[in-house]
């Protein structure tokens, strides 16, 4: 199996999660009006990943920015954002 597949694997069980929470929260609204959607999908991602992310590198800052693909200025701005 090559890398970019063994890559693309990784990410199915993500993008299921997530287009099953979406699908989900659609249906929670039960036909009301829905408004940005992008923004609400990202404001709950976004410190659940963060904080995955802290805790698997128990704490370290530089390695957590590693992880992500940021600069480490952008992990903390990020970071104190949350509140995490």
């Amino acid at each position: 199996m090559n890398v970019s597949t063994r890559r693309e694997r990784r990410k199915q069980p993500i993008r299921r999660s997530v287009t099953s929470a979406i699908d989900l929260y659609l249906q929670d609204m039960n036909g009301h009006e829905v408004n940005d959607l992008y923004h609400v999908v990202l404001s709950e991602v976004e410190p659940a990943i963060l904080d995955v992310v802290m805790n698997y590198v128990e704490g370290n800052q530089t390695e957590a920015a590693e992880m992500l693909g940021i600069s480490r200025g952008t992990l903390r701005k990020k970071l104190k954002l949350y509140g995490l």
